[in-house]
């Protein structure tokens, strides 16, 4: 390794096995909380089966207990955790304790349990003797919202440490979407990054998008007219590319904030896309990059050749080559060296779907010793990162953010279906694969809830749960269907009322919603909504929950790590600001070094 200082302490092994044992042990109680589905709520009584408390009794407690943000002291965090507390009835095993119940997730979280390694101490021990070296004034927020902009910014300061400190100059991006993150790692620090992705759709939508981000570069690269004041004059093309840019990043959102969009991803969710081979130069260019602030701040090339001059031949488009007027001789031959040189210090987008069994030089060529990273990677495509950090000695180190543990495969899930799988996102560790344990995709599902920036209680729209939950009422007594697993999509946010609510998720769902008359459907409305409390409550129960199985989940990876015998330092360490970005814990870990 290219540095000596030690990395900050972690816990050992048979430390992390006592936590994870008394997680497990909680959860064992509480997970049927956590699968209950409120689409059931009140058609499989689902208050009544689990819950012994009056909701009143419950909703006190919990927004009692959301509201002291005080942390454990240490009388808590010792009492009551080896006599476990009685929180479910034995024989019902009903929620009787609702304070013991809020305590004990309390104490289970990753804040309250001491296993996070502290994001500051690790790069003060990875930038020790190493000069941070960048390529350039990038300002990542000139093409990406707040929230990725933060992500990448602080992502990328870690990598290009743990790089220096492995003395590595190879980053292999998995599942890099729309390449965010490995451009900035090029553009910034000057490192070689390779972006794997598999995603159809960021094929299909290769070409549009960079038409758009040359259109980008074209824009902020070139000089601003000054006015008589020499301060610099707004332009609306400069405008335009902005708010396209804002408009496109702003649907991305919306997308992800949908689990049934979440689903149909198969890579992460933070990554301009340069999936067709386009290859940009930007080594001794981007020397010649100045931010200059007068009203705005307006990035620009001094060189006087234009983005297309540093773009390989074959990337240019028809409609850009300025048909009027040939190209010289000159510029042609520039631009093939232009191209060759720019090999050495670039971004390179490759399609290839990653398995945990992947040979790494099947799809890179020219593979050396490397660091691999994946920046909000969907599903088992965060455990198979692990899995190819100790399985090939190429890889040095790892840094990974997990995210969508719905799509995770767990192995205890379903027993008795055959199945030919031989390695699953979950469980990974020793200890969870001789438990045979299980979470269930409900569950799984509520650990994307994992908020620690709101108050318990504020995630959903408890109106909109109760929606649906009436809804599938409706569907079972008047249509016979007891079992609806359809997505009714965001008619709620698209409804005037409860009864438009109705006809239209009716009328999506396939069903005459003519049969039912209009007193029909407030009749039912009526009836559940002295009970709405209920429902309320019991998402309170599955948000507290939530951080609980998020913390089972990274708690396996870490375990899985520390596990093999050729790692050298693993950890897990707190990245974003919560608030900025709810799936903020990266799993990292270095190899001894050869």
């Amino acid at each position: 390794m290219a540095a000596s200082c030690p990395l900050p302490a972690t816990q050992d092994l048979s430390t992390l096995y006592m936590k994870l044992q008394g997680l497990v042990r909680f959860l064992k109680e509480a997970l049927p909380i956590s699968n209950a589905h409120t689409v059931d709520f009140y058609t499989e009584s689902v208050w009544e089966q689990l819950v012994a408390l009056p909701p009143e009794r419950v909703l006190m407690v919990l927004r009692r207990s959301a509201a002291d943000m005080r942390p454990l002291v240490e009388c808590e965090r010792s009492a009551g955790f080896t006599d476990f507390p009685k929180i479910f009835c034995e024989t019902s095993q009903k929620l009787v304790n609702v304070e013991a119940f809020a305590l004990t997730a309390k104490y289970y979280s990753m804040k309250n349990l001491g296993i996070s390694t502290p994001f500051e101490k690790l790069l003060v021990a990875l930038q020790v003797n190493q000069k941070q070296k960048t390529a350039g004034n990038v300002k990542s927020d000139e093409f990406m919202n707040m929230k990725k902009s933060h992500e990448v910014q602080v992502m990328s300061e870690l990598i290009n440490g743990l790089a220096g400190y492995c003395g590595i100059k190879q980053v292999i991006d998995v599942g890099s979407g729309k390449g965010y993150l490995s451009s900035f790692l090029s553009l910034k620090y000057g490192l070689k990054v390779y972006g794997i992705d598999s995603s159809n759709t960021n094929t299909h939508g290769a070409e549009k998008r960079n038409r758009k981000l040359k259109k980008h570069w074209k824009v902020y690269h070139t000089p601003s007219k000054l006015d008589a004041n020499g301060l610099t004059l707004k332009m609306s093309n400069e405008r335009k590319v902005q708010d396209d840019i804002q408009y496109e990043e702003d649907n991305e959102g919306m997308c992800h904030r949908s689990p049934t969009n979440q689903e149909m991803m198969s890579t992460s969710d933070v990554v301009p896309d340069f999936s067709n081979p386009v290859t940009v130069h930007f080594g001794k260019q981007m020397e010649n990059l100045h931010v200059y602030s007068h009203q705005e701040e307006t990035l620009y090339f001094e060189s006087p050749f234009s983005l297309i001059d540093f773009l390989p031949i074959n990337a240019i488009e028809p409609s850009l080559q300025m048909p009027n007027r040939k190209m010289s001789e000159a510029n042609k031959e520039r631009r093939k060296k232009t191209s060759k040189s720019s090999e050495l210090n670039i971004y390179s987008p490759l399609t290839s779907f990653i398995t945990a069994d992947s040979e790494l030089r099947d799809v890179i060529k020219d593979l050396e010793d490397c660091l691999v990273v994946g920046l909000h990677t969907c599903g088992d495509l965060a455990p198979n990162t692990l899995r190819i950090f100790t399985s090939k000695s190429e890889v040095r180190s790892v840094c990974s953010v997990g995210c969508c543990y719905h799509l995770l495969s767990e192995e205890f899930e379903s027993p008795k279906k055959e199945c030919t799988q031989e390695k699953w996102g979950f469980p990974m560790c020793h200890y969870l694969k001789e438990e045979r344990w299980c979470c269930g995709r409900n569950s799984r599902m509520s650990a994307c809830l994992a908020l620690e920036r709101v108050a318990v209680g504020q995630g959903l729209s408890t109106e909109s749960l109760f929606y649906r939950a009436v809804l599938q009422s409706i569907v079972k007594d008047c249509y016979g269907i007891t079992k609806c697993d359809q997505h009714i999509g965001k008619i709620y946010s698209k409804s005037s009322s409860f009864l438009d609510y109705v006809r239209k998720s009716l009328k999506k769902l396939g069903l005459d919603e003519s049969k039912l008359p209009e007193k029909t459907i407030m009749d039912y409305y009526e009836k559940y909504k002295p009970r709405m409390n209920e429902l309320e409550a019991f998402n309170m129960l599955k948000v507290i929950l939530a951080s609980c199985v998020e913390t089972l989940i990274l708690l396996d990876r870490l375990c899985y790590l520390k596990e093999q015998e050729d790692i050298a330092w693993s950890a897990l360490v707190k990245l974003f600001d919560p608030v900025k970005s709810p799936r903020c814990y990266a799993v990292i870990a270095l190899k001894k070094q050869q």
